[in-house]
């Protein structure tokens, strides 16, 4: 199969693009059918003025599975709402999870593919991110266009959601038709005032053709560049309509669709670690932030993600409820990036050692071709009962998914390994250059089925009990070995109502991760401890955590304080042995502080704020030929010890919002041996809009206002990833 250099698929975004001009008019249209067919008389005016937006905190979870108000539920949970999603103006869920306190990122490269890869508490959670509740499982890239909200619950979480959840888990919210009909269009311009620009438009259209049926069409086109990387560019589409029967009724079905595409041209940041320059322990700075070390001629990534849901729902009555699930996903991941690297052996005489000029690095291929395929289904009953004088609130559910993915050998011709001088890259042509594809072969399936019970007790009418318990019957195979576990988690939390807005409580929480969880998602970089192990057949790794904290609503109940202290502690962890074996002998753990204040201070002044302290330690990762390595005791790699951020707004006008925020991640370390480190960042973002008339309002954002250079993450110290530049982003917004 030969490779066209650019790769773009102008003719879906083309259409896409019409119908996102074309959207708005038809569905307002049908409104208008609507609204006639059921009016009979002239509709008086209205007249209108700005009022404060929705705020910031969320009483409730829109997980299913938490069935008490985020006050009463023993744990920490991060929800970052729709109104700051659209104030911070964020598009992807890692742009997200940069500005959230107690998570941080990871890079991808071969064997541990592209795509968003957050930890969470000090653990990876990349196969830990939930669509509505569902795993997702594949490694890819998450869009915002389509989501409502986004929900971080902290802490070891099995008994939710299976398998890992080691950290915690990430659960997307996807936008659902409801029984108003109303529309939103906006177009946004973005410039670095470098040369990078970028559009955006998206579609939100929502029509009740009645009061029980409802349908709704996201749309999204994206493309562009990032601001402050040349030749870093982004070129997506997607699309998620659904349809709703039964609203207001006892009786609800909803059928929704998503499509997404990527067709971006990747950069994998700057090369990082000089073996021959012991000093070098962060990256070098000494080129511009814009620079491009790779080979934007033939660098691209293609993401394609695809999914049918069905979901069900049945009120028995107020306290009898069941709910059935079904997700079909099917992505494909098709790249070729440049895996830059100081390449000390070829560079000359003194060079690699000063770094002075005549420094060289190494520009080496990194292809992958993978496509998974999942089907996911679960079955839920929640019944409020009393047993004598206890109150119990009790959630039962079984789920079962099987996940199977596959590859494609590439063979990479008319581009190679190169030498470049660091401080005058070159970029040229690849007239010779192709990719043939071999044949799609599988490469492993994940299987599992979860039997849970989730119980609220009201034992006093100031103490509750939530207790949980789940049983996992889980098998894995690369299509050579095969993993099977029976495992257990379970919960205890306690809750004490201090005050009618006020809670006290601690918790107790364990999570399972057997071989071949991250099935495709892990390379060798991993080493022992990667979840992708097979051949040494060694048990699930146990981990607990115990939380302990307080919550509170204040002002009205408009604003919420958490505070939070807790210890995550992976008992077994893979390590190797004295004799050199694979075992689960090893042991690390997080002790760590989370503050957070999230809603109202006055009816205009709108914040969210959060600092998370977290203290890592490699407590025993093993032997090296029957000596302890020398990574015990030493920092966890990847994670911030500090982390912080401040977003607020306040409406100044009845028509204008100003705001702002801070956001501050402390150096994290990049490898066991904690000497490669990425450093401390603070990032300043303003925001600023108007509502010029009822329908049509303008937004400003800043982002990174001090153009701070950012590094996301890092692959062990090979490579550091580089996080966008200062932008400005002006977005109109018209609602119909």
């Amino acid at each position: 199969m030969k490779y066209i250099s650019s790769r773009k698929k102008d003719l879906p975004s083309k259409v896409l693009l019409s119908a996102l001009s074309f959207t708005g008019s038809v569905l307002t249209s049908t409104a208008v059918w609507a609204e006639e067919t059921t009016a009979h008389h002239q509709l008086e005016t209205i007249k209108t003025q700005a009022t404060p937006n929705p705020s910031y905190y969320s009483k409730v979870s829109n997980n299913n599975k938490i069935t008490t108000a985020l006050l009463d539920t023993p744990r920490t949970v991060n929800i970052i709402s729709k109104q700051e999603l659209e104030d911070r103006n964020v598009s992807s869920l890692q742009e997200v999870l940069r500005t959230t306190p107690g998570i941080t990122l990871g890079s991808g490269e071969g064997g541990t593919p592209i795509g968003d890869r957050p930890f969470i508490r000090g653990y990876e959670a990349s196969t830990d991110i939930l669509v509505d509740g569902m795993r997702d499982y594949a490694r890819g890239s998450h869009e915002i266009f389509n989501i409502e909200s986004v929900e971080v619950s902290k802490g070891p979480g099995s008994i939710y959601s299976g398998r890992g959840s080691t950290g915690g888990t990430i659960n997307l919210i996807t936008k659902k038709p409801k029984a108003k009909t109303a529309s939103e269009v906006t177009s946004e311009y973005q410039t670095s005032g470098q040369g990078q620009t970028k559009t955006r438009f998206t579609t939100d259209n929502n029509v009740a053709f009645s009061e029980h049926i409802a349908m709704r069409l996201n749309a999204m086109l994206d493309r562009g560049e990032l601001a402050y990387r040349d030749q870093v560019e982004v070129d997506r589409w997607g699309i998620a309509p659904s349809i709703t029967f039964g609203l207001n009724t006892p009786t609800r079905f909803t059928a929704s669709y998503s499509r997404l595409q990527f067709n971006d041209k990747p950069d994998m940041g700057v090369p990082f670690s000089n073996a021959r320059n012991p000093n070098r322990t962060t990256p070098i700075e000494t080129q511009s932030m814009q620079t491009n070390f790779g080979r934007p001629n033939i660098d691209f990534r293609e993401y394609q993600s695809t999914s049918i849901d069905l979901n069900f729902e049945h009120d028995f009555s107020d306290d009898l409820k069941l709910r059935f699930a079904a997700r079909d996903l099917e992505t494909s991941q098709d790249y070729l990036f440049t895996r830059v690297s100081f390449g000390c052996a070829n560079s000359s005489g003194i060079a690699c050692v000063t770094e002075g000029q005549g420094l060289t690095y190494n520009r080496a291929n990194r292809p992958l071709y993978r496509t998974s395929h999942a089907n996911t289904l679960q079955l839920t009953l929640q019944n409020k009962f009393k047993t004598g004088a206890l109150q119990h609130d009790l959630l039962m559910g079984v789920d079962y998914s099987k996940e199977r993915i596959a590859n494609k050998d590439m063979t990479i011709l008319g581009a190679g390994t190169e030498t470049v001088n660091f401080y005058a890259p070159t970029y040229r042509d690849y007239p010779n250059f192709a990719i043939q594809y071999g044949a799609e072969k599988k490469a492993g399936e994940i299987e599992a089925t979860g039997l849970y019970f989730l119980d609220t007790v009201q034992l006093l009418p100031r103490l509750d009990v939530n207790l949980g318990l789940r049983f996992d019957d889980y098998s894995s195979t690369n299509m050579v070995n095969k993993v099977k576990e029976n495992m257990w988690n379970y919960q205890l939390g306690v809750i004490y109502k201090i005050a009618p807005k006020g809670r006290l409580y601690v918790n107790y929480a364990t999570s399972s991760n057997p071989s071949g969880e991250n099935l495709g998602q892990a390379g060798g970089a991993d080493g022992v401890a990667s979840g992708n192990r097979f051949a040494d057949n060694v048990k699930a790794e146990r981990t607990r955590s115990i939380e302990a904290g307080t919550k509170w609503e204040v002002l009205n109940d408009q604003l919420s304080l958490n505070l939070a202290v807790f210890e995550t502690e992976k008992t077994n962890a893979r390590a190797v042995d004295i004799d050199g074996l694979v075992t689960v002998n090893g042991k690390n753990r997080v002790r760590g502080t989370e503050l957070s204040a999230v809603g109202q201070v006055t009816p205009l002044w709108y914040i969210t704020a959060g600092y998370t302290y977290l203290d890592s330690e490699l407590v025993d990762n093993g032997y090296d030929r029957g000596v302890p390595r020398p990574e015990r005791g030493n920092r966890m790699k990847f994670i911030a010890k500090h982390s912080a951020n401040l977003w607020t707004t306040y409406q100044v006008q009845d028509k204008l919002r100003v705001g702002g925020g801070i956001t501050y991640v402390g150096r994290r370390f990049v490898d066991d041996i904690n000497k490669y480190e990425l450093p401390s960042h603070v990032r300043y973002d303003a925001f600023a809009s108007y509502q010029i008339m009822p329908e049509f309002e303008v937004q400003l954002n800043i982002n990174n206002l001090t153009n701070e250079r950012v590094y996301d993450a890092s692959h062990v110290g090979v490579f550091s990833t580089v996080a966008p530049g200062r932008s400005f982003g002006l977005k109109g917004s018209y609602r119909f």
